[in-house]
């Protein structure tokens, strides 16, 4: 816990507080209003305040409460008023702590941009496909160029650093049998999670239910609420996991035991699913394995580093660099931790002064303060693009949440190459759009059209791809489990044609 803390903090005050942001979440305690059951209402209250105190204890001694207010008690009136949402006939009170939200998709693309910027070179394009080897010696990759005709090439390196997630296990069989010590055994949990409005549920907090089989988030998303997540493992297509019907239902079911008005399938906009990398062997359910990390080294100059947690990311790279670093002989310890991400250096000072900024650049402040919480101090950046080329300034169509200008910088500036890039990976219009971005893929592919150079059929076949990737993902969602629900994804093909080894 203390890692994930420590993390956590540096995270919202130092490395991306552009980023990362407070929310308040609550832990409703159940059970009945009979005086019969008022100890048990005590002891529940005593042993989830306890648990509370104690995050919030190691919060502040390990670094991680610095810009999260403190726990508190709140009587069951008091948790309704904070969530009215709530069914007054299931809880007797809440105890509301905070917790750190950031997005992911703007994390990794921040991050990306900020080793490029330190003289990483930075390929998203290409495909580990097998290992380069000297006798008993890792010495490089080959890979697949997935943008050009090319093919293969090799990358040498004194050693290759596979930070790969559930991708591991094939990585460590490139390697054949031959010299190989023990490498990591990981297996793929898969989380699912709806989107529905804001408007489908009352309240001004997250929640945290303890379900069954899993923990239940119930989380405010800008305009939106995020319901999740399941724990489920799965042994089905990595590239693109799919959620079932069954799990959208699993979810809704769980959910609506703490609501007073259900959330039903008509009220959800979004749906997507990811891979949780867990270190463990073949029998426990994967809500049991560990979400710790480790690293290890199959056969001299490789390193696999491996599960871990989101917020710990900067522990994992760490302990695996520092450790192919003494191997290399330059034993410098890491500096990331007191290293701001792109777009974090001087934001509080930018964000104290947004309404004399948006005045000086001659935007609305809404617009500066949703670009100030995306790019940070970048966003001067984009309202120069906007300067140049008035016409970014508009709501993206479908989409008014974000403006086409965030289109063409994610193509000029972030390595964008297809659709799909901007609307699931330099944004999240893909699941926080009824009609998950199909409306916004024509004016996107414009723009990133003129960025990129694209014709008129290239635009075509980039929307026709996207489009056929929603109605897989539509499909999907409606099969009653996860043999037919990969089935049913896997008929729109990647638009690389290859497996997130590439990144």
């Amino acid at each position: 816990m203390h890692e994930a803390l420590t993390e956590r903090g540096l995270l919202a005050t130092r490395l991306a507080p552009h980023l990362v942001r407070p929310v308040p979440i609550l832990v409703p305690l159940p059970g009945g209003h009979s005086p019969r059951e008022l100890p048990a209402r005590a002891w529940r209250r005593a042993y989830y305040g306890a648990g509370v105190a104690a995050y919030d204890a190691f919060a502040g001694f390990f670094g991680g409460g610095r810009g999260m207010p403190v726990h508190r008690h709140l009587s069951r009136d008091g948790a309704r008023h904070l969530f009215p949402s709530l069914r007054p006939d299931v809880v007797t009170g809440a105890i509301r702590y905070y917790d750190g939200q950031v997005d992911d998709a703007r994390l990794v693309v921040t991050l990306a941009r900020t080793a490029a910027s330190l003289g990483a070179a930075v390929v998203t394009s290409v495909r580990a496909v097998g290992m380069v080897r000297q006798a008993r010696e890792v010495t490089g990759v080959r890979v697949r160029d997935l943008e050009s005709p090319t093919g293969e090439f090799e990358v040498r390196a004194r050693t290759v650093i596979a930070a790969t997630g559930v991708w591991s296990d094939d990585i460590s069989a490139m390697l054949g049998d031959v010299g190989v010590r023990p490498g990591l055994r990981v297996r793929a949990s898969k989380g699912v999670h709806v989107v529905v409005p804001r408007s489908a549920i009352t309240g001004d907090a997250g929640l945290i239910l303890r379900t069954p089989t899993s923990v239940l988030f119930v989380l405010p998303w800008g305009g939106h609420w995020i319901i999740g997540t399941t724990d489920t493992d799965w042994q089905l297509d990595r590239d693109h996991p799919a959620a079932s019907a069954r799990d959208i239902e699993y979810l809704l079911e769980q959910v609506n035991t703490v609501l007073d008005r259900p959330v039903s399938t008509s009220d959800i906009e979004g749906v997507y699913a990811g891979l949780r990398p867990l270190l463990s062997g073949e029998a426990e359910p994967t809500s049991k394995l560990s979400r710790e990390h480790a690293v290890v080294e199959p056969m001299l100059g490789l390193m696999l580093v491996a599960g871990g947690k989101y917020t710990t990311y900067r522990v994992m790279a760490a302990d695996v660099v520092d450790r192919a670093a003494r191997r290399l002989g330059a034993d410098v310890p890491s500096r990331t931790a007191d290293l701001p991400l792109l777009g974090a250096d001087g934001f509080a000072a930018m964000w104290r002064d947004r309404l004399d900024l948006a005045r000086r650049h001659g935007v609305q402040a809404g617009v500066l303060e949703h670009l100030l919480e995306r790019y940070g101090t970048l966003a001067p950046q984009l309202i120069a693009m906007i300067h140049a080329e008035p016409g970014l300034a508009a709501p993206l169509a479908g989409a008014p949440e974000y403006l086409a200008a965030e289109v063409a910088y994610a193509a000029r500036v972030e390595g964008a190459l297809h659709l799909d890039d901007v609307l699931t990976r330099r944004t999240r219009i893909s699941f926080e759009t009824p009609h998950r971005g199909t409306e916004s893929a024509h004016h996107a592919a414009e723009i990133m059209g003129s960025v990129l150079g694209w014709d008129a059929e290239m635009r075509a076949r980039e929307v026709e791809h996207y489009l056929a990737r929603v109605e897989a993902e539509r499909q999907s969602q409606k099969m009653p489990d996860d043999a037919t629900a990969d089935a049913a994804r896997l008929g729109a093909p990647d638009v690389r044609g290859a497996s997130p080894l590439a990144s």
